[in-house]
């Protein structure tokens, strides 16, 4: 089904006349939209306000497999496996994470999602509704133009023209970021020399930078000491975790998120640079369903 129904899609789903929609809409009633003088129904919305009406004995749901997905970050791998948390990770790109929540494939996505008034809540809420899921900070993060061994005379997107430079997957935001950064200095896809490979991950990135296989990738600043690059800061970005409400609260995450606060971490943290995690544990949205 679509993310937005019409009043017909509605109607089919509820089993009842077109009309009667209308009602529920000018009463408040169900959640919708108007965009451009259409009626609109999101989704995601209207299963939330089904769920909420419903009496009687609760179906118990599945299970949500034990996986983080969404953008991979080198202090949250680093802490996923020191915890002993027991959850997998399949890191391909913050969009990637928002689709495998939505699909429950996933209990928690990573995201950095650049917005006009900040970071992750709107992408969240346009792919999830007001679905159960917490949006917790873990991490401000430096990022900019990573630079290989010996590569000088790179300042900012303007010197990236006829470079080689080593992009991410069209799902993960730091791609689009760099995208957009890329055009606001007069450049597009053309005026730079991509590697034909993309990087899957932060740390891929990297190292096809310590290897000397591009001059230059837009990457997080904590992995310039660990791989012996160059950095130039550009912007400090907010780092999230998307939650399922009901999966907050198992051995898993807990464990994950008690470690994320320990003397250890935040002494790893330190050594790798460029991380404040002063905001750690800041809820950015709770939402309201349940």
């Amino acid at each position: 089904m679509p993310d937005y129904l019409t009043t017909r899609e509605l109607a089919d789903l509820l089993r009842i006349g077109e009309r009667k929609v209308y009602d529920l809409a000018a009463t408040g009633e169900v959640p919708h939209v108007r965009a451009v003088g259409k009626l609109l129904f999101p989704r995601a919305d209207v299963i939330a306000w089904l769920n909420a009406s419903r009496e009687g004995p609760v179906v118990a749901q599945p299970p949500l497999p034990p996986i983080l997905a969404g953008s991979h970050d080198p202090l949250l791998d680093w802490a996923l496996r020191e915890s002993g948390s027991g959850l997998a990770s399949f890191y391909d790109g913050s969009f990637d994470g928002l689709d495998r929540l939505a699909a429950r494939s996933a209990q928690a996505a990573g995201l950095h999602i650049r917005e006009d008034d900040g970071w992750n809540r709107d992408a969240l809420c346009a792919a999830l509704g007001e679905a159960p899921v917490v949006l917790v900070e873990i991490a401000r993060r430096q990022r900019g133009l990573l630079l290989a061994p010996g590569v000088e005379n790179i300042t900012g997107f303007a010197d990236l023209k006829g470079r080689r430079v080593v992009m991410r997957q069209d799902s993960a935001a730091g791609q689009r970021q760099f995208i957009d950064r890329l055009a606001a200095a007069g450049l597009d896809s053309s005026d730079i020399r991509p590697l034909p490979a993309r990087a899957r991950t932060e740390e891929e990135l990297a190292i096809t930078l310590h290897d000397g296989k591009a001059d230059a990738g837009f990457g997080l600043g904590a992995l310039s000491g660990l791989f012996g690059l160059r950095f130039v800061p550009l912007l400090e970005e907010r780092f999230d975790l998307a939650v399922w409400r009901r999966a907050w609260f198992d051995p898993p995450l807990q464990k994950l998120m008690a470690f994320l606060a320990s003397p250890a971490c935040a002494a790893r943290a330190l050594e790798m640079g460029g991380y404040d995690l002063t905001g750690l544990g800041t809820i950015h949205h709770n939402g309201a369903s349940g």
